[in-house]
């Protein structure tokens, strides 16, 4: 019996007349790991929430969904909460506790377990989750990647069968992203506890993946395993191309032959043993004028007069017109550092200038009137209308063109609070360009969007920067800033710690730099990204 089977699930949110889900049919036999993708507001959350009927969304079900061969909704809540896991994708709307200790035992108490009990799954998840060293710290002093493991661990003292995750490393940064996934591996390969997980970041999904279901406008158009994907790539829809890991990209644009690679591991083995046109990969160096868009000189902020700084004597220069990424780890200040450019949070020391003026200097709103406009992390901060449409016309300008542009123009009157996590930051994203400012501040902009919209959203960048605009952009998404970007930066300990061409950046790191970097490296000299390597193999530009 399988653990769900879904039959012909159709799915209606209240007031839409276009079905979310459409004739969905699925099993999944306990213990696989199932990695759910596709264009964001395809579907696949709705899918998700749906397995758990406690958390489901309210609308209109057709068809059937069967937990053990009992129909979801009849599930209790106990049950549920006990064999059910859900991460959700926003660390912070999980927490709801003040402690870390407390936080894992809360869901126990709330089953009424005993003292003894909770004691000793408490202490074995913070042991195995490596949470001992934080156990008595506050909730809203973790860091990002810390919280996002909290939540993991806090699903996991249930015991569960079953983990469902929805997109839980799109906020996290590419380390705490990969240690994340390893230890979700390790908790269905050693545990045997099943995985169904949405991603957008593909890279480390792929290789733990036992199946890959993609789904396009609410249906599943596609079921195999990883490998099965990788030997019809070709053929396969765009988005489905654009998302893939990179060593199998580059096999695609290759047209290789034999098995297609997966990991970096594959992708080096592979790359070893083809005919390479070019062993390295040239870069032209960008130069920029004298002016710089924003300058920071000797910056110090903390939140508290008594806290520690988050900005500590941080010093940078923004070229004007040029394309900006700062990286770093979560906690690392670098949302706190986009607040402070852009005007949000004063520093308590240093001086910043905006276009060579002093932002203290900038009166009555003048610092934002068309100079500077800051998209959030939480793009949901933006939105106080209760449609699409009148999200852009409190704005103004050719909301029609830029709707179309953001892939938006279909969703007008849907409220902006019923889109989908990437849906949500293309209305922002629209926002920002109604606004025209000549400095666009960007706090992770990538965040829940699909690689096929990635390109698009290159294209607007691209546009940006010919019209002498300035882009900064803050980011995790390693791979989209490599493509992107001119300039990088890294903040650590409240400082920048680097700062080159993102050519350079990327080729002299370990860790923060891109799977073709690490795929080529040692074979194909200063190749970044998959465009590169592509272009090294087989003398034909993929620009």
């Amino acid at each position: 019996m399988a653990q769900f089977e879904i039959k012909d699930l159709c799915f209606t949110y209240p007031l839409n007349g276009r079905r979310a889900l459409e004739n969905i049919n699925l099993k999944i036999e306990s213990g696989e790991f199932i990695t759910v993708c596709g264009r964001s507001g395809c579907g696949k959350t709705t899918l998700l929430r749906l397995l758990k009927s406690a958390i489901a969304p309210k609308g209109r079900i057709e068809g059937s969904v069967l937990y053990n061969g009992s129909a979801a909704g009849d599930i209790d809540l106990r049950t549920q909460a006990g064999e059910i896991g859900f991460v959700m994708q926003d660390p912070q709307t999980q927490a709801v506790t003040d402690k870390v200790w407390h936080e894992l035992a809360f869901g126990l108490e709330n089953l009424g377990l005993d003292n003894s009990t909770i004691r000793l799954r408490v202490a074995e998840m913070a042991s195995y989750f490596g949470i001992g060293g934080w156990f008595d710290s506050r909730v809203d002093e973790l860091s990002g990647g810390q919280l996002q493991m909290l939540n993991l661990a806090s699903v996991m003292v249930m015991h569960p069968s079953v983990l469902i995750l929805d997109e839980p490393t799109s906020q996290l940064d590419p380390i705490s992203a990969r240690s994340f996934i390893e230890t979700v591996d390790k908790i269905n390969k050693e545990l045997g506890v099943t995985v169904i997980l949405s991603e957008h970041r593909l890279e480390e999904v792929f290789p733990c993946s036992d199946r890959v279901i993609v789904m396009d406008g609410g249906r599943i158009i596609s079921d195999s395993s990883v490998r099965e994907l990788g030997a019809t790539l070709g053929s396969q829809l765009e988005f489905v191309r654009l998302s893939v890991p990179s060593a199998m990209r580059i096999f695609n644009d290759c047209s290789g032959t034999g098995e297609c690679p997966v990991t970096v591991r594959e992708g080096r083995k592979w790359l070893s043993e083809q005919s390479i046109a070019s062993k390295k990969c040239g870069h032209k160096s960008v130069s920029f004028g004298e002016k710089n868009a924003v300058e920071m000189k000797d910056v110090c902020f903390s939140y508290s007069r008594d806290g520690e700084n988050v900005l500590n004597n941080l010093s940078l220069k923004i070229p004007e017109g040029s394309v900006f990424a700062v990286l770093g780890a979560n906690g690392a200040g670098k949302s706190t550092l986009a607040k402070v450019m852009a005007g949000i949070l004063k520093p308590h020391r240093g001086k910043i200038t905006v276009h060579g003026k002093r932002m203290d200097k900038y009166k009555n709103g003048g610092l934002w009137q068309k100079n500077i406009t800051m998209i959030p992390q939480d793009v949901r901060a933006l939105f106080t209308a209760k449609t699409v449409a009148g999200e852009l016309d409190k704005i103004g300008g050719d909301t029609a063109a830029v709707s179309r542009l953001m892939r938006i123009d279909h969703l007008a009157q849907s409220h902006p609070f019923d889109l989908s996590g990437g849906e949500q930051q293309r209305l922002a994203l629209a926002e920002g360009l109604l606004t025209q400012p000549e400095i666009l501040i960007l706090d992770e902009p990538t965040k829940g969007m699909d690689g096929e919209f990635k390109t698009i959203f290159a294209d607007v960048i691209s546009r940006l920067r010919s019209e002498g605009k300035t882009v900064i952009m803050i980011s995790h998404d390693i791979e989209f800033c490599a493509s992107n970007a001119e300039l990088c930066a890294m903040l650590f300990d409240g400082s920048i710690a680097s700062f080159s061409q993102a050519h350079e950046f990327f080729n002299g790191n370990h860790f923060y730099t891109t799977a073709a970097n690490r795929i080529s490296r040692g074979i194909i000299e200063a190749a970044v990204t998959r465009e590169d390597v592509s272009a090294c193999v087989t003398g034909k530009s993929f620009q």
